[in-house]
């Protein structure tokens, strides 16, 4: 689709030619961000590349999170019970099991698996593109690459994030319901009122603040990653995936960090 001339991007010619420098890459990398954001509220909205790469992005990330997500669970909720138990406090076990799979095992297993399947997946396909010069001739008929390819892949991955993170808190709360009833003799009736004696909705929407924050990073460092390759083919596809891999983690946890202190903040008082 031909979006006019006045719409063209000319920052990929510089990104690519600043990304010798961390902290100018760093500024590329807002800076894309930046213009991505941007154009969610300009016309036309790519809905149909939007559809697709949120199915895709979910084709690749769901079997990895219920892979993830389960082991989470069972560690935790082992770990939380034998400590109460020693405290004389096992009927608690309920309000652990939901604080800690909202507040921290359902945005940690969504960073792990965004960046790892999803991010990934989406930097290739960026990359792949790129080395073939696709972006160069996208350019060369008008159509403004961001507009057309990133804010569509930003948006899905958001999206889909946000709803891996309520999977990941479901699949949290009954496994830790089932480990801990069935397994280390917890009472039912113990464990379903403890649920919401620490959660509330104000942390249901700080998990969610989090996932689609999440979401969001981690599809615009993959974008990022994937449009700044110039050159060396197949090998540099390899090593733009890997380096999203990084640079996704890194950035996600630091914003759990930030995130969870400033939610913490806002609860307490």
């Amino acid at each position: 689709m031909n979006n006019g001339p006045d719409r063209r991007s000319p920052g990929l010619a510089v990104l690519r030619r600043d990304f010798a420098g961390p902290m100018r890459a760093v500024g590329g990398l807002f800076a894309m961000s930046a213009d991505a954001v941007k154009f969610i509220f300009r016309r036309p909205v790519q809905w149909r590349e939007f559809l697709e790469q949120a199915w895709f992005v979910a084709r690749v990330s769901l079997a990895p999170t219920l892979l993830v997500a389960i082991p989470f669970t069972v560690l935790v909720s082992f770990t939380l019970n034998i400590l109460l138990r020693e405290l004389g406090a096992a009927d608690l076990s309920g309000a652990g099991a939901a604080f800690g799979a909202v507040t921290q095992i359902g945005p940690l297993v969504t960073v792990l698996v965004v960046a790892g399947a999803g991010a990934t997946a989406m930097c290739a396909d960026l990359g792949s593109r790129t080395i073939r010069d696709e972006i160069d001739a996208m350019e060369v008929m008008g159509i403004n690459p961001i507009q057309r390819l990133v804010t569509p892949r930003m948006l899905a991955s958001g999206l889909v994030a946000l709803l891996l993170n309520s999977i990941v808190v479901v699949i949290g709360i009954l496994g830790g319901y089932t480990f801990s009833v069935f397994i280390q003799d917890v009472n039912p009736g113990a464990f379903a009122a403890g649920i919401t004696l620490l959660t509330g909705v104000p942390e249901v929407i700080i998990s969610c603040v989090k996932a689609l924050l999440f979401g969001l990073i981690a599809g615009l460092v993959a974008c990022y990653r994937g449009l700044i390759i110039t050159g060396g083919g197949a090998k540099a596809v390899g090593n733009a995936v890997n380096e999203t891999v990084v640079y996704a983690f890194m950035a996600l946890f630091v914003i759990n960090v930030v995130v969870t202190a400033v939610g913490i903040q806002l609860t307490t008082r």
